[in-house]
């Protein structure tokens, strides 16, 4: 990556775009100093042309941005930086700094969920329950759910058929972030099948 600080005297904008849901969240403005301390860091830091330094998004609020991918345009005096928000991006609490509001995707708001419940484990959740019993139980139960959505297609009970389908998916993202792995991984897997046929 070769940018061009010079053209900007010494800043290039930098936008930052939501992972998962390809949201636009902010812009901000990098230094030489602040890309490479994001590159080291895998957390977007910025330079802060009001307070004149170094300013890591998040130090105050601790909703970080966590860094996937940076990329450099056509010019090479801009950069695209996605990332994975661990809270509101913006300081009013909403996602984005921009007014229409994206809403994230069903299935990572349920990975949200899931993993908030792994972290919590609140006594009354079915997924501390499942937790408490142990890897080869929410492993067995994934394969249950599997059974059953294959007996339910043999019918023609399309509500019987889709809640099986529903247990499977939710048992599976469990597994998967018990396993610390999330959608994000096996869509990098599913995307590379993709490019070779």
């Amino acid at each position: 990556m070769t940018i061009d600080f010079s053209k900007t005297n010494g800043l290039v904008p930098a936008i930052i775009q939501d992972y998962q849901t390809r949201q636009v969240l902010m812009l901000g403005y990098m230094n030489e100093a602040a890309l490479r301390q994001t590159q080291e860091e895998k957390v977007v830091t910025f330079f802060s042309r009001s307070k004149n330094r170094l300013w890591t998004k998040g130090e105050t609020s601790e909703n970080y941005l966590k860094v996937v991918s940076i990329k450099e345009d056509c010019d090479q005096d801009t950069l695209l930086i996605k990332v994975i928000p661990s809270g509101p991006t913006c300081h009013n609490g909403t996602n984005s700094c921009f007014a229409d509001e994206t809403p994230m995707p069903f299935l990572n708001q349920l990975e949200q969920v899931i993993e908030d419940r792994i972290a919590n484990q609140n006594a009354n959740s079915y997924v501390a329950s499942l937790l408490q019993k142990g890897i080869n139980k929410i492993a067995q139960k994934v394969g249950e759910e599997a059974v059953e959505l294959v007996i339910e297609a043999k019918d023609n009970n399309k509500d019987l058929f889709l809640n099986e389908a529903a247990d499977l998916l939710f048992h599976y993202l469990l597994l998967l972030k018990v396993k610390g792995f999330g959608l994000t991984d096996v869509e990098t897997i599913l995307k590379s099948r993709m490019k070779n046929g």
